[in-house]
């Protein structure tokens, strides 16, 4: 039976709170790591956050945090070359994954930087969940399945969240939705609640924090 994909709920208001908790208290840098023996003790759940360049994902993670620079943004797509780790305080690392599907950072480091996420992707025991970022203008496009199949070989379970929903119309959102739960239904790793968010308005924001808040 085919899975059916909705949109995430807003959460409980137990939820909330601890998600409101978990992301007011401290949040730090740990390290980048450009290679797998430099990963940080797996010592506590993570959950990581993939997509391609340009997609939002520096600025999804400072608006979850609460900090305007914790990930760094860039104009320059493919600037992030590291597996960048973040602590929260007794909660779970958050994982910023280099950017995907940029064309302008040379081959070889483009495969290194592959090879990099694969590696981590299906060898790392405490990753409970990937959040696959997704721009809410251009839905689910042929660079992003590659990720998704690595996610699915991998045994992963991945969410899909949509970023930049207050860019376009709620018409056209609404299409793009669709369109990501078919690609979506082809993938069984995928979570069946897609995440709308906007960084810019806080949209989804509260949402997927009471998500991460209350993973096991």
């Amino acid at each position: 039976m085919q899975m059916q994909f909705t949109l995430a709920p807003e959460p409980e208001q137990d939820a909330r709170e601890r998600g409101r908790l978990l992301f007011a208290a401290q949040v730090d840098f740990v390290k980048g790591v450009v290679a797998m023996t430099g990963l940080p003790p797996a010592d506590r759940l993570e959950v990581c956050f993939a997509g391609r360049s340009n997609v939002g994902k520096s600025s999804l993670i400072n608006a979850l945090t609460g900090r305007k620079n914790l990930a760094r943004a860039s104009n320059t797509p493919g600037r992030t070359q590291e597996i960048n780790f973040f602590t929260t305080d007794g909660g779970p690392y958050l994982v910023d994954l280099p950017g995907y599907g940029f064309a302008e950072a040379p081959v070889a480091i483009v495969k290194k930087w592959q090879a990099l996420l694969k590696s981590y992707l299906s060898g790392r025991a405490t990753l409970r969940r990937a959040f696959v970022l997704i721009d809410a203008r251009h839905g689910v496009k042929a660079v992003d399945e590659e990720i998704l199949q690595l996610l699915d070989r991998s045994a992963v379970t991945f969410q899909a969240v949509l970023t930049k929903a207050d860019k376009i119309s709620k018409a056209e959102l609404e299409r793009v939705i669709e369109q990501v739960k078919g690609a979506l239904s082809k993938h069984p790793a995928a979570y069946p609640e897609i995440v709308v968010t906007s960084s810019e308005k806080g949209d989804g924001i509260e949402t997927l924090r009471a998500i991460i808040a209350t993973l096991e």
